[in-house]
């Protein structure tokens, strides 16, 4: 397996040699938007980020250290033996790797010269041997948690991809992977300093076959020439190209006839 340190890219440029990195969430984004990945690939304009989700990041890292313990005793946690998974953490030397968002699990998927990796929470192994993937999750809802709302797809793309990276690397996967889910109650009287969690183990069977298109489509999508307006991949039109191309035509609007030969072509 390669041991990339640095994943980040310059813009692609159309028939370059050079292998390209791409990393789970630029899978992500095309199959949101091809547009958004165009301009974030060739061009380096990323959609604008949201502010950054702390307390998933801590409960993430809470939950790397509490199945940690139980990776080093080679004991079940005690959410497998309630949910009855013949399954224990899996130890790996290169696991500290495969959690690193620059590195992660990795693959060179030679048709496309991609470099393709993505960043695990965790992984466990049964007693056939085969590896599987587990995805934390968190929120705070009043309904109990599930994967059944149409955005969740990008939850469930997300394993595939572990997954298959897994595979590309010659491990034994098991289809079924599980989202360790929890949810912050709201049914309690105060905050009191602390925040209550009912945590949810949801599997999930994974099914790697489109990727390999994807890839292939992806790099079709680097070699050409801007897409048109995406549509998102859960319906409608992507709202990033459709906040850009109203802002452009209102922009254009008021400048009335004002320079109309040096107008900008919008992109």
């Amino acid at each position: 397996m390669a041991n990339y340190t640095n994943n980040r890219n310059g813009p692609y440029r159309p028939g370059q040699k050079e292998t390209f990195n791409i990393s789970r969430s630029k899978i992500e984004l095309y199959m949101q938007c091809q547009r958004c990945f165009w301009l974030d690939a060739r061009l380096k304009i990323t959609r604008p980020s949201g502010p950054p989700f702390n307390i998933n990041k801590t409960i993430d890292e809470l939950f790397k250290k509490e199945f940690d313990k139980h990776r080093a005793a080679g004991t079940p946690h005690p959410l497998m033996i309630d949910n009855k998974i013949d399954a224990v953490p899996f130890a790996h030397q290169e696991l500290d790797d495969w959690r690193y968002t620059f590195t992660g699990v990795s693959t060179l998927h030679k048709p496309t010269n991609f470099h393709v990796y993505g960043a695990i929470d965790d992984v466990w192994i049964n007693s056939a041997g085969e590896l599987i993937v587990v995805d934390y999750k968190a929120t705070s809802k009043a309904k109990e948690v599930d994967i059944s709302s149409d955005w969740q797809i990008s939850y469930k793309r997300q394993m595939e991809v572990y997954q298959w990276l897994l595979r590309e690397n010659g491990f034994s996967v098991s289809k079924t992977g599980y989202f360790v889910y929890t949810n912050a109650r709201l049914d309690v009287e105060e905050f009191g300093d602390k925040l209550e969690f009912k945590t949810k183990l949801i599997p999930y069977d994974g099914d790697d076959s489109w990727i390999e298109d994807t890839l292939t489509n992806m790099k079709k999508c680097l070699e050409g020439d801007i897409p048109a307006v995406g549509t998102a991949a859960m319906g409608g039109a992507c709202e990033f190209c459709s906040y850009a191309k109203a802002r452009t035509e209102l922009t254009l609007k008021s400048l009335g006839g004002k320079a109309t030969a040096k107008r900008p072509k919008t992109i």
